[in-house]
């Protein structure tokens, strides 16, 4: 879309980590940031997206492939890794039982698991990201979802801006 609407202004993805990106945007080295939620809003504007499925990471041999969803209930008596980058928010504390080692990234984690080690709880585009053949995952049914928003300098927005957020918002 933006490619169409503007072809000589060029549009440049950086991948950053989800504490990154809000601090990205009010320093002023990007001009936007797909963020997940919850951020800090302070000096920013933010556009709520869609709250992604929160999903079970295992080798491809574990009993929780023999369902097509489970619940946390399911992990009660599982080491479950929580990363360093975790952003999913846990009312009543996360599933499981806590791994001794904490990874710093969910990049550490997923070699974790398929080393054999525990499971991993994390947004669905994080387990597609990580993908490999000896994993998969299944949906957690009654875990946090993980909410995405759009998120931009709180200052008066230029014309560029103005057309960004109108592509994002299906107009």
């Amino acid at each position: 879309m933006w490619a169409e609407r503007r072809p000589g202004v060029p549009l440049e993805l950086h991948t950053v980590t989800a504490a990154e990106a809000a601090d990205l945007v009010r320093a002023g080295t990007v001009d936007a940031a797909v963020a997940r939620l919850p951020i800090d809003r302070t000096g920013l504007h933010a556009i709520p997206l869609y709250t992604e499925t929160t999903v079970v990471v295992v080798p491809k041999e574990h009993v929780v492939t023999a369902a097509d969803e489970v619940t946390v209930a399911d992990l009660a008596d599982e080491i479950v890794l929580r990363t360093g980058d975790d952003t999913l928010d846990w009312p009543g504390g996360p599933p499981g039982r806590a791994a001794e080692y904490a990874p710093p990234t969910t990049a550490e984690a997923v070699e974790i698991v398929a080393a054999g080690v525990g499971v991993l709880v994390v947004p669905q585009s994080l387990a597609r990201l990580h993908h490999r053949r000896d994993l998969t995952y299944r949906p957690l049914v009654d875990a946090p979802g993980s909410g995405v928003a759009l998120t931009w300098p709180d200052a008066e927005n230029s014309d560029l801006m103005e057309e960004f957020i109108g592509i994002v918002r299906g107009r």
